[in-house]
């Protein structure tokens, strides 16, 4: 027998299923237009597009990384109305699902909110058992994986920007998922050995943006990059990107970066990852007011250095990390603890002052980035509650300029 709740929700998708089948547009024409005063501003069919993102990664609550959250599409849309309702106009996903399918109803899901996608790809960044980007083999088998979910997806009336790679410049000093290659093994010196590796690794990410540019004349290739680390490379080797999507956690502000970058790759800006999570390591205890308030001034200065602020401005916008929490972020090799809401520390970083004096300094907790926590009801089901920052956010993407003195 079908409980009422059940067919409730099964008449839902389906409705929603019809509808998506049913709503068909044209992609968005993409682009970016100098200012004439040093700045940059991005344009979605015509209009000026001030990104306002979120990642979205809805892993619930006893489920690892490998959850399929893509199947779920009456979930996908309430989040997307959330998303909707505070004024955001951007989500972003670190690679599509091995489902292109699923993938393109997802994207299509969002766009019907008017929210638009990045769609990320890791360039093997996670292989096992490290991604040899000096192998023509796996460049060719990368190439071919990122240029296959560019046709596929490229018509979609949702999709904004490629966004190639993460943080995987990180690799060159070999701190993370290090590489090597005959090229890197025969040199001594560490700085010359990082800066062959940056030359292989963005010549490669250069060749993917020439060649997805050949595919799709419409959207716009960005090369994600952590930080400013060997900026200077891929000035010289990866050209042909569009715009640098860069990852930063420097607490409030992001200092000089938006003149630095002016003077090593000048290029268009999107803070593509940026954040603070909600529990204070020190007090130990949950804390949306901090959280709050260091996303409202990381907004309020990614505002001051756009277009829509000053003509010198080089930034289109930012991506917050993230809409919600993932409780398996702590200890992901160890499932039974990813029904518990992890309250120790994965790392340290003195740019969020306010709780950097936890045991061993471990003050940034990777399960309290959302901008929605899980909750869990009587019946034993989560539910997701906005938190401060969700509302904050709101108020500051209606009406930015009532927060211009918060920065």
């Amino acid at each position: 027998m079908i409980s009422v709740k059940k067919l409730s929700v099964s008449v839902s998708v389906l409705c929603l299923l019809l509808s998506v089948s049913c709503f068909r547009a044209e992609s968005a024409n993409v682009e970016i237009k100098g200012t004439g005063d040093g700045g940059y501003q991005l344009f979605v069919d015509g209009k000026p597009f001030l990104v306002k993102g979120v990642i979205y990664h809805p892993v619930v609550p006893g489920k690892g990384y490998s959850y399929n959250f893509w199947v779920d599409l009456d979930k996908v849309s309430k989040d997307a109305e959330l998303m909707k309702k505070a004024g955001f106009n951007t989500v972003r996903f670190y690679q599509p699902s091995e489902d292109i399918e699923q993938t393109k109803k997802v994207i299509e899901v969002f766009y019907q909110k008017g929210i638009y996608t990045v769609m990320g790809n890791w360039l093997g960044f996670w292989n096992y058992p490290c991604p040899f980007y000096g192998n023509q083999s796996f460049q060719q088998k990368i190439k071919e994986e990122v240029l296959d979910m560019v046709e596929a997806l490229k018509d979609e009336p949702g999709i904004l920007i490629w966004d190639l790679g993460n943080e995987n410049n990180y690799s060159f000093s070999g701190k993370v998922n290090s590489w090597s290659c005959p090229e890197t093994d025969v040199i001594d010196n560490p700085s010359d050995k990082i800066n062959k590796k940056a030359e292989i690794y963005y010549s490669f990410v250069n060749d993917l943006a020439v060649s997805i540019k050949e595919i799709d004349k419409k959207n716009l290739v960005a090369l994600g990059n952590g930080e400013l680390i060997a900026l200077d490379s891929a000035q010289k080797y990866a050209p042909d990107v569009d715009l640098l999507a860069l990852i930063f956690y420097r607490g409030k502000r992001f200092g000089n970066i938006f003149n630095s970058v002016r003077r090593i790759f000048d290029k268009p800006v999107l803070i593509s990852e940026m954040g603070c999570d909600a529990y204070n390591a020190y007090r130990r205890k949950e804390d949306q007011d901090v959280q709050a308030e260091f996303l409202l001034s990381q907004w309020v200065n990614i505002y001051k250095n756009t277009g829509f602020y000053s003509s010198k401005g080089n930034c289109l916008g930012g991506i917050v990390f993230e809409w919600s929490d993932e409780w398996w972020k702590h200890n992901e090799a160890d499932s039974s603890h990813w029904l518990y809401h992890d309250t120790l520390g994965g790392w340290s970083n003195g740019s969020y002052y306010f709780d950097i004096k936890a045991p061993r300094n471990l003050n940034m907790n990777e399960e309290w980035f959302g901008l929605v926590s899980f909750e869990k009801e009587e019946g034993g089901e989560f539910i997701k509650k906005p938190r401060k920052a969700y509302y904050l956010l709101k108020e500051f993407f209606n009406n930015p300029e009532k927060f211009l003195d918060k920065d």
